[in-house]
């Protein structure tokens, strides 16, 4: 157990008289302006563990204000996030303190003060430099079987927090964020909609930890969507989001009541910039879904007005979303034209595949704004791709900077495996760049700034959520290199049955293994055994029909190279290639002009040809990292005599 540096707490008289003057407030006129006269001894009294019960935990607007006091704007009508808005009549009608917003299984309550809320715990936590060293010798040392699938177990570091794992419980999140979950539930359907499975994942959320689950079914293949695990992060979003919003309302209520020679390092409560949540996905009808699904959560009080739906219909959706339904799953008749492409790669692809989106989401008062201002929005969902231009952008050009990633609290990173078909050095960058110091003045009071912000230790306190189809080594180096966080981590781990039966029984499938001494050496060894062994077979056979696989486009780019100094008859299928060009490749290789035909893992998922003619000898240089391609690119070799598969191999490829 990590120690916690936490302030003796209040008595319960003292609670007692707070809860009563809080009563008395809410019962003043509408449209006056009312103060409570307090003694200030019992003001002083106040700590850090009694702000979970005093003062009303507002569901506006965050303000940003100066303990002397500062410039104050209509919230509503204040986008540049400079100054943001101050305490109306018109807010605290939608205003609630936190005795009746916390659930009493997972937070603080008015009977149960010495308990914290997991948000109070992990933020107000004093991080010691022994806990800083210890992240790199942390090990996992704890398993829980996941309830309702048999070939998998959560592992963690630290504590094993699931051992006690009560499946009636959503520890910490808000009462009425709960309630209208549980509303939306009811009406949604799914059987893994509120589900044990469901709640275990938000109470995992919910501890703050790093989690990698690389098992997550998507929406875009056959079958039930495990909508479970996207609602799950999205309540634990929304609900580090509004507790935050409801810390700083609550403190600068206290401020407004304390003289200027009053301590107010306990009101540090805010980071450089307002973004909390960053939320990184692969394309824009992806986003689509999130975003319909987040305002879909979203209780009513917080989004009577939902601000540029329409803009964001026409931008991220499709003609397919035209029809879709409420809680966001995808009609079986969305695709009615017939199409020689896989059902998958329909959802996923034939909709609206832009790469290079991004979206500021901001919760004022009783209103959602899409488009906000990236400085001031409270969520941010965008591509690596985006990202990653304006980081570059950046760098060219010194008036633009990057400053709203400084302060993310939450970072989820969702359909990782789709993101490494794109590029994960992409997200690779993004994370690098996630809460450094930023380049221009801070848009708030220097003295809310919490400590361990202005200590450059942020990167400790940020949860990093990765969810995928599958993992592979890029995803498992990110989620144990760059992912610091303090609390620990926990990844899921699976057994899984394999592909290989789904191969046509009339195809030969051969095995090849080379020796590797070290992972350094790994590749050269692999391209040396396939020049050696391998591609004098090729050119020696007068035969035709060779295709050559290749994962990753490094490895393309090597084996084209060696084709070309050997003057070897070939062609190409690979990513970056225009249409005309793929199609001429395909016609000159099935009339046998060409007798090898190279084609990269990449290229097949965004094209997925189902038939390719003329392939009659399969040589796998390297599996491919979606298990599902195997089958799909052994099964090639259907309609030819002595169909015969060859994989190249090595103890490194024990993953794939």
């Amino acid at each position: 157990m990590k120690k916690r540096q936490l302030v003796a707490p209040t008595s319960e008289s003292n609670l007692k008289r707070i809860k009563k003057e809080d009563k008395g407030i809410k019962k003043k006129k509408e449209g006056r302006r009312v103060e409570k006269e307090t003694n200030v001894d019992i003001i002083k009294s106040l700590n850090l563990l009694e702000d979970d019960h005093d003062g009303e935990g507002s569901d506006i607007d965050s303000p940003i204000s100066n303990v002397a006091g500062s410039l104050q704007q209509n919230s509503d009508d204040n986008d540049s996030g400079l100054i943001e808005g101050s305490e109306t009549e018109e807010d605290n009608e939608f205003s609630h303190s936190d005795q009746e917003d916390i659930r009493t299984n997972g937070g603080a309550t008015s009977e149960d003060s010495v308990d914290l809320s997991s948000f109070d715990l992990h933020l107000q936590h004093n991080l010691s430099k022994e806990e800083i060293d210890n992240q790199k010798n942390l090990k996992f040392s704890w398993d829980v079987p996941v309830i309702g699938v048999s070939n998998c177990t959560w592992r963690g570091t630290g504590q094993n927090i699931l051992k006690d794992f009560n499946i009636n419980s959503c520890p910490g999140l808000k009462e009425k964020l709960y309630e209208h979950w549980m509303d939306v539930s009811k009406t949604s359907g799914g059987k893994d909609i509120n589900s044990p499975k469901q709640k275990m994942f938000f109470s995992l959320c919910s501890s703050y930890r790093d989690i990698l689950h690389c098992n997550k079914r998507p929406f875009y293949l056959k079958g039930l969507e495990d909508t479970s695990i996207m609602d799950a992060y999205i309540m634990h979003s929304l609900n580090h989001v509004f507790k935050t919003r409801d810390c700083v309302k609550k403190n600068d209520s206290k401020l407004a009541r304390l003289d200027e020679c009053a301590d107010i390092e306990r009101f540090r409560d805010q980071g450089f910039t307002r973004p909390k949540v960053l939320i990184l996905l692969p394309f824009a009808n992806v986003a689509y879904r999130v975003v319909k699904r987040l305002i879909q959560l979203t209780p009513l009080a917080y989004k009577v007005n939902v601000e540029h739906m329409d803009r964001f219909s026409a931008k991220f959706g499709g003609e397919e979303d035209k029809g879709d339904k409420e809680n966001g799953e995808e009609l079986e008749n969305a695709y009615p034209q017939v199409s020689s492409k896989p059902y998958d790669h329909n959802l996923l692809l034939g909709g609206n595949n832009e790469d290079d989106f991004m979206i500021g989401i901001k919760f004022t008062r009783k209103t959602v704004k899409l488009f906000s201002d990236f400085h001031t929005s409270d969520f941010i969902i965008a591509s690596p791709l985006c990202l990653l231009n304006k980081i570059e952008e950046t760098e060219c050009n010194k008036e633009k900077d990057v400053d709203f990633l400084s302060s993310i609290e939450v970072l989820i990173i969702d359909h990782a495996d789709v993101m490494a078909m794109q590029n994960w050095s992409h997200v690779h960058t993004v994370i690098e760049h996630l809460n450094r110091l930023p380049s221009t003045l801070p848009r708030t009071d220097v003295m809310r700034i919490r400590r361990w912000y202005l200590d450059e230790q942020a990167r400790f306190y940020r949860q990093t959520i990765i969810l995928g189809f599958y993992s592979n080594p890029d995803i498992n180096t990110s989620f144990n290199q760059q992912c610091s966080n303090y609390e620990g981590k926990v990844k899921l781990k699976c057994k899984y049955k394999g592909v290989m039966q789904k191969v046509l029984p009339k195809i030969q499938q051969v095995y090849v293994r080379f020796n590797v001494k070290s992972i350094v050496d790994a590749d050269d060894e692999r391209f040396n055994y396939f020049v050696t062994k391998v591609f004098p077979r090729i050119n020696d056979s007068d035969q035709g029909g060779t295709m050559i696989f290749a994962s990753s486009y490094l490895e393309f780019i090597r084996i084209r190279n060696f084709l070309k100094s050997q003057n070897a008859s070939f062609c190409l299928f690979g990513e970056y290639m225009a249409k005309k060009d793929i199609f001429s490749a395909r016609r000159l290789f099935t009339e046998g002009k060409r007798k090898i035909m190279l084609c990269t893992e990449r290229a097949h998922f965004y094209h997925r040809f189902k038939n390719i003619r003329g392939v009659k000898n399969l040589i796998m240089y390297s599996h491919p990292e979606r298990k599902e391609f195997y089958p799909e690119i052994a099964n090639l070799l259907d309609g030819s005599e002595n169909p015969l598969c060859t994989a190249l191999f090595s103890r490194l490829d024990r993953s794939r």
